[in-house]
């Protein structure tokens, strides 16, 4: 059975740094690509990025490129997202998909998303 567990969300300051991990379990997450999205409250949600490794990643934005990367542990099956320079109007819950393929509509597994806040 696929499934995806975020963890690592919280409160930031703005300026600061987070890193989210996305624990992948059912699948051989070599021979999958991982997407992230985000959904901030009144707003629709939008990809951030998608990546099928460390060296190979589409960058949705071009306010997430430069600030945003990821990283894998292929013997740990999981997925790292490092976040820096965080702004406020990165705030938003944060998912992480599965899928063969990344598209800007999402992917075919999803996680249940995880909460971060850039404040003051």
């Amino acid at each position: 059975q696929v499934q995806l567990v975020e963890s690592g969300g919280g409160l930031v300051q703005p300026g600061g740094s987070l890193r989210l991990s996305c624990v992948v379990s059912g699948f051989e997450l070599e021979h999958m690509v991982i997407g992230w999205f985000r959904q901030a409250p009144g707003k629709e949600r939008e990809g951030v990025l998608c990546s099928r490794n460390s060296e190979d990643t589409i960058y949705y934005s071009s306010s997430i490129k430069g600030r945003f990367t990821v990283s894998r542990d292929n013997a740990k099956n999981t997925v790292y997202l490092q976040m820096n320079s965080l702004k406020p109007e990165d705030t938003a819950v944060y998912y992480c998909t599965a899928d063969t393929e990344c598209l800007r509509t999402g992917g075919y597994v999803w996680g249940q998303g995880i909460q971060v806040t850039v404040s003051s």
